[in-house]
């Protein structure tokens, strides 16, 4: 780190970032946040139609993007296609594990073992996987590498009928803080962003209902919802120089949710 201006510092210019689920929501807006503040960015999702269009975005920005179309709990595929992102782009100084999700709500004794496979291989399981296959092309550049895990303030806070979703997410935050500790001699910081409620498409089925939304709002000190670009900026800041002293951090974007 040699600039001590703070807009340099958050210039991501001149760096590879990798981001999964990069198709929509959360992931979408980080992808477009990198390539906004300098960065060539690399993609993974399961759709390659809103891929492409986001691939397209980004070009007109000047940044090179790259993509792949591949299922993240596939991880023979996932590790294929990431070597391939790397080579294609030059290499990469940053990677974003975002994709993870949860389609299903039940009471612990409810969920089958199947439901629990499910949630660990898509929030768990593809994150390692996603780490694992990233971390030879990271130490390849020490001092300006990272490595984001996009979890959950279900992670650190009790919500009844999703144990499944919450177990897996607070997994990724106990991995984080672990791999901080192991990899920061090679010169790769790893953090974990723990969003609250976001508005996207994921969410849509609570803001169709004004209830169900009002009692949502209601336990929010801020009382609405995150738009993706506010989970996008913390993103790039923990990737930036800007956060070159931070590592093992959980960064909570919450509107106060966990106060």
């Amino acid at each position: 780190m040699s600039s001590t201006n703070p807009a340099a510092l958050q210039s991501m210019a001149g760096q590879k970032v990798l981001v999964t689920g990069a198709s929509r929501g959360i992931g979408r807006a980080i992808a477009i946040a990198m390539a906004e503040a300098g960065a060539d960015v690399a993609l993974i999702a399961r759709s390659e139609a809103p891929l492409n269009e986001l691939a397209g975005e980004i070009k007109v920005l000047g940044r090179s993007a790259a993509l792949r179309v591949a299922d993240v709990t596939n991880t023979a595929a996932l590790t294929q296609a990431i070597d391939e992102l790397a080579n294609e782009l030059g290499g990469l100084n940053c990677v974003v594990t975002n994709a993870g999700g949860n389609n299903f709500s039940a009471g612990f004794t409810d969920i089958r073992a199947e439901g629990w496979q499910k949630t660990l291989d898509l929030n768990l399981n593809s994150v390692i996987a996603t780490l694992s296959a990233s971390a030879p092309h990271l130490a390849k550049n020490p001092g300006r590498a990272s490595a984001i895990n996009v979890a959950s303030v279900a992670a650190i806070r009790a919500v009844p009928t999703m144990s499944h979703y919450g177990a897996a997410k607070a997994a990724v935050v106990s991995l984080t803080q672990t791999l901080a500790a192991e990899w920061a001699p090679k010169g790769v910081r790893v953090n974990a962003l723990l969003p609250g409620w976001v508005a996207t498409d994921l969410t849509e089925f609570i803001r169709e209902d004004p209830a169900r939304e009002q009692q949502l709002l209601k336990q929010i000190p801020m009382k609405r919802w995150a738009e993706p670009a506010e989970i996008a900026a913390p993103a790039v800041f923990l990737a930036s120089d800007a956060a070159a002293y931070i590592t093992g951090q959980v960064l909570v974007v919450d509107g106060g949710l966990t106060v």
